[in-house]
This record gives C-alpha cells, sequence and structure tokens, in this order.
C-alpha cells in the first residue's frame, strides 16, 4: 500500500505487488486519472504486506481518511491517529460520552502494534484536540 504526493499537493493511496513499477507507471502517465493529471508525484509513504488483498484492505481504509490524517501517517505521528479518528459528530463539547470503551478509538485493523496496543487516556485524546479545527 503506498500514498503518493501529486503535483498540486493532493494524496493518491494505491496498492500493488510491484512498487517500484507502478511508482514508473504514475511517473510517466500511465498510472490513474488521478495521478495522470497532476504530475509529477512523490512517493510520501509505503507499507509492505505478504499478501496483496492485505494490501488492498489497507488500501481502502486508508482512502476514507481524512487529509490530516494522512498526513500524520506519512509523518509517523501514529499516536494521533486515534484522535483524528474521531468523527466531529461524535464530540459533545470536548467529551466522549458516546464511547463507552476509549479503545475503541485507536486505529482500526492498523497493522501497527504502537497504535494497536496503545492506550491512551480520556485526558489525553481531550488535550490533544484542544486547537485542532474541523474542517
Amino acid at each position: 500500500m503506498y500514498i503518493l504526493e501529486c503535483s498540486d499537493g493532493s494524496y493518491y493511496t494505491g496498492s500493488t505487488k510491484d512498487l517500484e513499477i507502478r511508482f514508473a507507471q504514475h511517473q510517466a502517465g500511465e498510472g490513474a486519472n488521478h495521478t495522470k493529471k497532476r504530475l509529477p508525484v512523490k512517493l510520501v509513504y509505503y507499507e509492505e504486506y505478504q499478501r496483496i488483498d492485505e494490501a488492498f484492505y489497507r488500501e481502502k481504509q486508508v482512502q476514507g481518511w481524512s487529509r490530516k490524517k494522512k498526513e500524520a501517517l506519512i509523518k509517523g505521528e501514529f499516536d494521533q491517529l486515534p484522535v483524528l479518528a474521531i468523527a466531529y459528530r461524535d464530540l459533545n463539547n470536548g467529551g466522549f460520552e458516546h464511547f463507552e470503551n476509549l479503545n475503541a478509538l485507536s486505529h482500526q485493523g492498523c497493522p501497527l502494534p504502537e497504535v494497536l496496543e496503545g492506550n491512551i487516556s480520556k485526558t489525553e485524546i481531550q488535550n490533544n484536540l484542544k486547537g485542532l479545527r474541523y474542517e
């Protein structure tokens, strides 16, 4: 699974069996329509999987993320992923009354143990939310 940054600053998320060949295809304008119109592209992040179906699953997961959450992944700011997974509609004046288990805020399906096994308290999440703007 990989993330490209396009010339206009947008991100493209894809998956492939051979990243080197697929990246060359994107650069040559033979990739997806999104990248073809926004050349050149730059590889900013990738993850390796044993099976392509796992990479494809992860691709679809990351494609559904906000720009800010993708940027946190790209920068390696894994502790921010659970915070950025919180939907604006679920916030109640900065509270988490709708969440019975704060661990449910962890990044679901992510193979990164640092995120899955990390414990983050309600106070830590609330402190991280201060100053965030939702777009």
